[in-house]
């Protein structure tokens, strides 16, 4: 089939999904059009690169110059989206004291990122970006002040669906040279609409999570019965289990894997009928599996069973030269070396000196937010996480299929940081982590 064919077919494709979509419901209001376009970019790529704006074969200090610097399209791009959130906050009229009250953790974390610019190497550079990262938690309050919030997050991940699976079929297919690249070591990869393998496999995972949720949690009647009875959603099922095949992801898959197990549990009766149950079940899964892996190494053949190298020699290196470094700028192990700053300026020409350049990230969420914001900002990550677990626990009684899909997005966020960093950023795995963790107060208090 030609590419223009395919490509033609494909947009028509993504045109009916919106439209049997649309006549479905009323859906949200047209302002989650600003967060499905933050997450639409954060998904998939930026403004620059959908425009071919971006570089290739530069030097390691030009692309670090351009790291540094930024793509002025793209700042622009979230400026706007920016902007627009805040007007769109604006006018809903909300009453901020009660709000931030019930989400300290979140406001003094945040506030902590901020102070974090005094000590960075490169403050201009921190400071953009602690700017672009408040995007995330405007993206979220959008989405999260709607009349039916969990409503729209699905509707939100559903278009995206749409959109980035079918396009991603499209690129690996027929626009190779879009769809497929190589790695540091020059072994291909596929990587659809996404900049490499990874970014595929959190497309794949994020929908996993909105489809395995619709159907087990979401819809009142049989699994089996209401899938049969939409084609569509079948197709995109497929789309997902293949897509996750060719993106190589062990990560995304597993945790896929582990979406799809979570929602399945909390339908059965048991802990259904008592919602509190899936925490004490949860509590008790992890405590097993640790016991396990410490006399059976489970773990270890888990990895194998994917694919991967148990001693993890791909990452392992890379830990111990960036803990090396992190001695020699002389960081605080208390602080860190302030938000997104151990990647910045002369630190990231020293770093790409003694690795791959075009590595960003230290490939595990927890160290590289020690790396940034040392142990205190790992201590936050902590405490928003178990605040926000104290607050689901109750929302479990109240709206239980809402509460899990919360619930999943931090378990599912904690595991995939073992492997990613994405505790900050433009990042739709932190977006959906600030999603589970942010509380709206009651909507009778809360305008």
């Amino acid at each position: 089939m030609p590419p223009q064919l395919a490509s033609l077919i494909c947009i028509l494709f993504i045109l009916y999904l919106f439209w049997v979509d649309c006549k479905k419901s009323d859906g949200p209001s047209k302002a989650v059009w600003i967060p499905f376009l933050w997450m639409f970019f954060a998904g998939s790529r930026y403004a620059s690169a959908w425009l071919n704006l971006s570089t290739s074969n530069l030097s390691t200090l030009e692309m670090a110059s351009i790291r540094n610097e930024g793509s002025p399209v793209d700042a622009a791009t979230f400026l706007i989206l920016i902007v627009a959130g805040v007007f769109n906050l604006y006018r809903k009229k909300i009453n901020w004291t009660i709000l931030l009250n019930q989400n300290k953790w979140l406001l003094l974390y945040f506030l902590y990122c901020g102070i974090s610019i005094t000590w960075s190497n490169s403050p201009f550079i921190a400071f953009k970006r602690v700017f672009k990262e408040l995007g995330n938690p405007i993206m979220v309050l959008v989405i999260l002040t709607e009349e039916r919030p969990y409503e729209t997050v699905g509707a939100i991940l559903r278009h995206l669906a749409f959109v980035l699976l079918p396009l991603s079929l499209l690129f690996i297919k027929y626009y190779p040279e879009l769809g497929r690249a190589y790695s540091y070591s020059g072994q291909q990869m596929y990587t659809g609409v996404g900049n490499q393998k990874n970014a595929l496999g959190q497309i794949c995972l994020i929908a996993a999570i909105y489809y395995s949720w619709q159907y087990f949690l979401n819809r009142n009647g049989d699994f089996i019965f209401e899938l049969k009875s939409n084609i569509m959603d079948i197709l995109l099922i497929g789309m997902i289990a293949y897509l996750l095949y060719m993106a190589q992801s062990a990560t995304s898959l597993v945790c896929s894997v582990l979406a799809v197990f979570l929602f399945f549990v909390s339908r059965i009766k048991l802990i259904a009928n008592k919602p509190g149950r899936i925490l004490v079940f949860m509590v008790v899964v992890s405590s097993v599996f640790f016991v396990m892996d410490a006399t059976m190494d489970v773990k270890d053949a888990m990895i194998e069973a994917l694919g991967r190298d148990k001693s993890l020699t791909s990452r392992v290196p890379i830990w111990q030269t960036l803990g090396a470094l992190f001695e020699e700028f002389s960081i605080s192990p208390f602080v860190g070396a302030g938000y997104q700053s151990f990647w910045a300026g002369d630190n990231l020409i020293k770093i790409w000196t003694r690795l791959d350049a075009g590595i960003i990230q230290a490939h595990n969420g927890y160290f590289e937010q020690y790396l940034n914001l040392g142990y205190m900002g790992v201590g936050f990550i902590g405490l928003i996480v178990l605040s926000a677990l104290l607050k689901i626990r109750r929302h479990l009684e109240v709206d239980y299929a809402s509460a899990m899909l919360r619930l999943c997005f931090i378990v599912i966020a904690l595991i995939y940081n073992f492997t990613e960093a994405s505790f900050y950023g433009i990042n739709n795995i932190w977006v959906l982590l600030l999603i589970g963790v942010i509380e709206i107060p009651n909507k009778g208090s809360f305008y």
